[in-house]
């Protein structure tokens, strides 16, 4: 096979990407990792991480990326700034086509992870990066001694209420249902936190403001029907996940929500074709997870490249 630039390229670096280079640079494959922004995708901008093995007090998101991109780069694996805007997958050799130039490799990887969804209401789209946000450790400190709504019910929603707390005057988490679907210990914090108000059964219908920065967020109960305005001074939203796929739409299978879907070996339905983490149909999207499926993609990858 010729005219080949690497025998596996990755594209994205976050936790699947990382450990997937890791992988395959200690086999001696060629490996390239494209990143269209700085490695370590969503884990970058988390405050604190509990959950991931061999850190008994956590660490912080930006440390543990700093750390397995010290470790990949030890096994020659090549990190460069770049994104994929189409691809040609259907030969033995793979094409991917950026902006600037086309590379071409026998194995690729799809470990772009997924982006924040957003609510879809009146003023949301006016207010972003100006009051709304979906990532409190980037934006908590604007909001010093203010008053501000979040959205959602999830792990990430209690976490990040919880570290904007550290900030804020006030936090008025609204969710669409009864009960939180947070891990308990989360709950069991967020109700012991004093700055942390839930609002139940609600959901957003609107962020008001003007040209100084929101103002309010309008929020309906979902049992009376009943309507009111929180005075606020930010929103943050946290609810659910949107996979960032469109560039490989069209190109490996996908299901409704455009989360890639694979077989157990991580293989898409185009042979020496992979996903891992976020971007992948999965019951779970957790840094664990998807450095499992990194290690999972990469050995598949190396067995694929043997039997060539």
């Amino acid at each position: 096979m010729s005219d080949v630039d690497y025998d596996f390229v990755i594209v994205g670096a976050g936790p699947a990407g990382l450990t997937a280079a890791l992988y395959a640079g200690r086999a001696r494959l060629s490996v390239l990792v494209l990143e269209k922004a700085a490695p370590g995708g969503q884990v970058l901008v988390t405050d604190w991480i509990e959950n991931y093995p061999g850190f008994p007090e956590g660490v912080s998101g930006y440390d543990l990326i700093e750390k397995m991109t010290e470790q990949v780069k030890r096994f020659d694996v090549v990190i460069q700034t770049g994104e994929v805007v189409s691809m040609d997958l259907g030969g033995p050799v793979k094409k991917l086509e950026l902006k600037d130039r086309t590379i071409a490799a026998r194995t690729v990887l799809i470990a772009t992870g997924a982006s924040a969804s957003r609510l879809g209401v009146p003023g949301e789209n006016r207010y972003l990066g100006r009051g709304v946000s979906t990532c409190a450790t980037c934006d908590a400190p604007f909001f010093r001694d203010s008053v501000v709504v979040a959205v959602g019910g999830g792990d990430t929603a209690i976490q990040e209420s919880i570290f904007l707390t550290r900030f804020v005057k006030k936090v008025y988490l609204v969710h669409r249902r009864d009960e939180l679907r947070a891990v308990k210990v989360l709950q069991e914090r967020a109700a012991a936190n004093e700055k942390l108000e839930i609002i139940w059964d609600s959901t957003v219908t609107e962020i008001k403001g003007s040209d100084a920065g929101v103002a309010a967020v309008a929020v309906k109960n979902l049992k009376s029907g009943q309507e009111s305005d929180i005075a606020a001074e930010g929103c943050f939203i946290w609810v659910g996940t949107d996979p960032n796929t469109a560039f490989a739409k069209g190109h490996v299978e996908m299901d409704e929500g455009g989360f890639i879907i694979t077989d157990d070996h991580r293989q898409t339905n185009i042979p020496g074709v992979y996903a891992a983490g976020d971007v992948r149909r999965t019951p779970l999207r957790q840094i664990v997870t998807a450095v499992g499926d990194g290690a999972v993609a990469a050995y598949e990858a190396m067995h694929y490249l043997e039997n060539l």
